[in-house]
């Protein structure tokens, strides 16, 4: 029989590089209760609660493919590119990327650093 503690427990995601926690419903490549989505990757998946649809839900994050760290979607985290890449992996392997990443990742780094400056700025 399940104790009533083993019942409360939710299965929770968290990203090893920025911290973010969220309970997941799901880890795969097909969610539940779509028909005919087929992910390309396992992922960590929470149904949308912003939603009473039963079919749609949001993609937490994924095991890195070279280092197996878990890692959120966010853009300070990862990047998709046939597979699962964290950052720090990224940038230890960038010249096994094409020239269009590299590029991507260089925009990625110039946002970061305006999007500081502001921040700082309006702290003073």
């Amino acid at each position: 029989m399940e104790s009533s503690t083993d019942a409360t427990m939710k299965k929770v995601f968290e990203c090893k590089l920025c911290r973010l926690t969220a309970p997941y419903s799901y880890y795969g490549q097909k969610p539940p209760n779509t028909h005919s989505i087929v992910l390309l990757e396992e992922c960590y998946i929470l149904k949308d609660p912003f939603t009473p649809n039963k079919d749609k839900f949001l993609i937490l994050g994924s095991q890195c493919s070279l280092c197996r760290t878990l890692v959120c979607v966010g853009q300070d985290c990862s990047l998709f590119y046939s597979k699962r890449f964290c950052l720090p992996c990224v940038y230890e392997n960038i010249e096994e990327f094409p020239q269009e990443i590299c590029q991507d990742l260089d925009k990625r780094k110039a946002q970061g650093k305006s999007q500081h400056r502001k921040e700082t700025e309006s702290k003073t």
